[in-house]
């Protein structure tokens, strides 16, 4: 297939590897001291390598190449991992699980006294713009399925256009909450695997499902909804269905 890929110009290569560094994938590695694209399938073009590289030896061009095999790209880093003892929860440094931890917003200073703009302000602050989020990453196809923050968590799936069209999104809805989304219409496959693995091998005590009004959205509600019913579980569940112009419809 003809796509953009990445390559390199040996000849202003310096050999630094950097660019191996910078690549997630393992599509480049270091050959006779230079930097070399081993496999094309493991390049998804996306140019992590290029700003790493201190000479410019690497640049996009468009060509004949094998498209880009995520499962591959997986495979071979949990074979890269497991030979240095180490496990692989999920695809990339940036979908690494993990809890965030949240401060209270303090409303005293710390000799009793009411902080300054405590209070009311205090309240907004804490409604309007205190992230919710406690764990990381949100993406269906990036959370590993025995995270710890799944064990007797109050789950949400929701459809990511929903954050965006309902403004108080955290406050209502991911408080309290393991969160995940996702988007039935732009990402591959179906999520009813992946969430029925998620809520077999983990105490989840509520399920919450937050889509918008359009039919696409439809897939997410299903996919969920089967998920529950492929658990064998049976935990409280419900379907909020949010409009474009920002408004809970059910």
């Amino acid at each position: 297939m003809l796509r953009k890929i990445i390559q390199i110009d040996e000849e202003k290569c310096n050999g630094c590897g950097l660019c191996a560094k910078a690549c997630h994938e393992g599509a480049i590695g270091m050959v006779n001291g230079k930097a070399k694209l081993l496999r094309d399938d493991y390049c998804d073009g996306l140019g992590d390598c290029l700003p790493a590289c201190p000479v410019g030896a690497i640049s996009f061009v468009h060509r004949e190449a094998a498209a880009y095999d995520e499962a591959a790209v997986m495979k071979n880093k949990e074979k890269k991992m497991k030979e240095q003892g180490m496990s692989l929860p999920c695809g990339c440094p940036g979908a690494m699980s993990r809890q965030i931890k949240k401060e209270d917003i303090p409303e005293s200073c710390a000799d009793g006294r009411e902080r300054p703009g405590a209070g009311a302000a205090v309240q907004n602050q804490r409604e309007l713009s205190v992230s919710e989020l406690r764990q990381w990453p949100v993406q269906i196809k990036l959370a590993p399925v025995n995270a710890p923050y799944f064990q007797d968590a109050h789950l949400l799936i929701a459809a990511d256009c929903s954050a965006y069209a309902y403004g108080s999104f955290h406050n209502d809805f991911i408080r309290g909450k393991v969160v995940l989304i996702g988007c039935p219409k732009l990402d591959e496959g179906d999520y009813t695997e992946k969430l029925t693995e998620i809520i077999s091998r983990n105490n989840i005590k509520s399920l919450t499902i937050v889509r918008m009004e359009v039919p696409c959205c439809g897939g997410i509600e299903h996919a969920a909804v089967n998920a529950l019913k492929n658990s064998g579980k049976f935990i409280p569940w419900q379907v909020v269905t949010i409009s474009l112009d920002g408004n809970i419809l059910s």
